[in-house]
């Protein structure tokens, strides 16, 4: 999801999750709320203890030991995927991951849109790299930097709304997409395995959303079998560009915006996945921001659902996880509000705390979303970065 600046985007998501409500509310939200129900509305900041700054497993190989060593990151929002305010040079994302990185986060994953929405795009209308771009420059720098730091690095596709609007199955659009992937792999293939590929953020439109004009819902055959077939395609070109690549842990994403609650459907079986599930470095991203009336950023703290609603969405999706024997990363998540007082909460800090200590109980990694706007975690406005509302260093805290 993009937060800040992408306001028509935002307002299709919120209407989807109206949509998504129902299964929210057969699924989740039908459990009685807990004793943590009502919102606490303070403005006093709980106090937190220093966190250890944690030391990757260098030894980790295989997607389920990187998956559980990753632990918790954070998303460079609105940078490299859209074209915004947030500079996308090295210089300035520095100091950001040296704050992530000292306040005990071990991976950064970092959106990327290459086809589109920049004034000049890296890649051209036909999936061409442009190798000399000044971006791909800043991007190489910047992923290079934070492996430095022995962190995991993710990139992915993620906008790309020229494909996700229009895909249909044809050889046309498979080969784009086969050549953006086999370009970028190409280009970041000597870097080791603590680099990660997601394929295609949240896919979406004719592979399946919740809402919109001509676009099948999520839950429509046609539109899952487009999703695993996009998957595919992104993944045997990543693989078929050979060194590290052989072996680098590749992710891929249910539609439906990736949705949590579309794993089960997406990948119902091992045979839905590339590979035919048997690849052990292959991983599965979910999002989710359910329920968007409490997570969105027009929703309210007096629509938290409860605890419980958060950690059996998570454990359902574990438990289908294990099933088809694939880790997870929940690759976005978070609270976001137009009007920020009510981010600095103790319900919302106990939200993010909540989300990663339940996916790391699970053996899955988690990557809040930070866009330094309606979801920020982070402030820059000063010229040195800052956490906002304390939520970091006590979702931090054991």
């Amino acid at each position: 999801m993009k937060k800040m600046y992408l306001l028509s985007l935002k307002g299709n998501c919120g209407i989807k999750y109206l949509g998504f409500l129902l299964v929210v509310i057969l699924n989740l939200s039908c459990a009685k709320k807990d004793s943590s129900s009502a919102p606490k509305t303070t403005t006093t900041l709980p106090p937190t203890m220093p966190v250890a700054i944690p030391s990757i497993n260098t030894s980790a190989s295989t997607a389920k030991e990187i998956i559980v060593d990753m632990g918790a990151g954070f998303n460079l929002g609105n940078t490299f995927e859209t074209n915004t305010s947030n500079s996308p040079t090295f210089a300035s994302v520095k100091p950001i991951i040296d704050l992530y990185y000292n306040a005990g986060m071990r991976h950064i994953r970092i959106p990327v849109t290459w086809v589109e929405g920049f004034p000049s795009n890296i890649a051209d209308a036909n999936g061409n790299i442009n190798i000399a771009h000044p971006r791909l420059f800043e991007l190489k720098a910047i992923v290079e930097y934070a492996l430095s730091k022995k962190m995991y690095v993710e990139i992915n596709a993620h906008h790309e709304h020229w494909l996700k609007n229009n895909y249909d199955g044809s050889a046309a659009f498979d080969n784009k997409f086969k050549t953006l992937w086999t370009g970028i792999a190409t280009f970041f293939k000597d870097e080791p395995k603590q680099l990660l590929f997601d394929v295609l953020n949240e896919p979406e439109g004719k592979m399946g959303q919740w809402s919109g004009t001509g676009y099948p819902l999520p839950t429509d055959a046609t539109a899952i079998a487009l999703t695993r077939q996009i998957d595919k395609v992104a993944y045997d070109a990543i693989r078929a560009t050979g060194g590290n690549n052989t072996t680098r842990v590749i992710m891929v994403e249910p539609n439906g915006q990736g949705n949590q609650g579309m794993i089960d459907e997406v990948f119902a079986t091992k045979a839905n996945l590339p590979g035919g599930g048997l690849d052990s470095f292959l991983a599965i991203q979910v999002h989710t921001y359910d329920p968007w009336a409490f997570c969105g950023q027009t929703g309210s703290n007096t629509a938290f659902p409860g605890s419980a609603a958060f950690t059996s969405a998570i454990q359902k999706v574990a438990a289908h996880a294990a099933t088809i024997d694939v880790p997870v990363n929940y690759g976005e998540f978070g609270v976001g509000r137009t009007n920020g007082t009510e981010r600095n909460t103790d319900v919302v800090r106990d939200y993010y705390k909540l989300i990663k200590t339940t996916c790391i109980a699970q053996k899955m990694s988690c990557t809040a979303w930070d866009d330094r706007g309606w979801f920020g975690l982070i402030s820059t406005g000063g010229g040195t970065p800052v956490f906002v509302n304390n939520i970091v260093p006590y979702m931090l805290q054991p």
